[in-house]
């Protein structure tokens, strides 16, 4: 496998820089006080250069989206993987979303924060990208774990586990624990 040449190392740094910059600006001053050109400032890049890299302030804002759910899919993989029982397996991979949104500033204010409205739809109408990488994670897991399984099934149970999960952190009506458990228990009566 060739290496990475040093320009796509250095558009990788670029973009990189630019998303923590502009998660620092959106935990400030909140989606309306997100510009381009601070994010291109506070890197020091032209604001031409993140347009290149991300199209717009959406595109931007789905990239940050991706991000902080790839490293957050590290710490629901692990959840999974730390329970033998697949019951308590998947209450521990949810509490461990639900945990993580109640933590994270900056996705509390991609969810609540002023402007969120604006950002609700890549958790909504636009959450493919989110919805299909927690899927493909927690289908291989349920592979990994039950290797008898089919893998659409296992895919159709990890995408009704994420699609429930994403809908209560957009709105939740119940506490952590019970949303857990009801999504735990959906999911393996599914597989039964």
């Amino acid at each position: 496998m060739p290496s990475r040449t040093f320009a796509d190392r250095t558009r990788g740094l670029v973009r990189d820089e630019a998303l923590e910059r502009a998660a620092e600006l959106l935990v400030a001053g909140g989606w309306r006080g997100l510009r381009l050109q601070d994010v291109a400032d506070g890197i020091g890049v032209s604001r031409q250069t993140l347009y290149n890299e991300f199209a717009s302030k959406q595109g931007l804002a789905a990239a940050l989206v991706l991000r902080r759910t790839e490293e957050f899919l590290a710490g629901l993989e692990a959840a999974l993987d730390g329970e033998d029982d697949l019951y308590r397996a998947w209450v521990e991979a949810v509490r461990t979303t639900l945990d993580t949104v109640a933590r994270d500033p900056l996705l509390r204010v991609l969810l609540t924060g002023q402007g969120a409205q604006d950002l609700l739809p890549l958790l909504t109408s636009e959450a493919e990208p989110l919805i299909t990488a927690a899927r493909d994670r927690a289908a291989a897991f349920l592979v990994r774990r039950r290797p008898d399984l089919d893998p659409a099934t296992a895919s159709a149970a990890a995408e009704i586990a994420a699609r429930l999960t994403i809908s209560h952190v957009v709105l939740p009506l119940h506490p952590p624990d019970v949303v857990a458990d009801q999504i735990a228990t959906t999911v393996v009566r599914f597989l039964m």
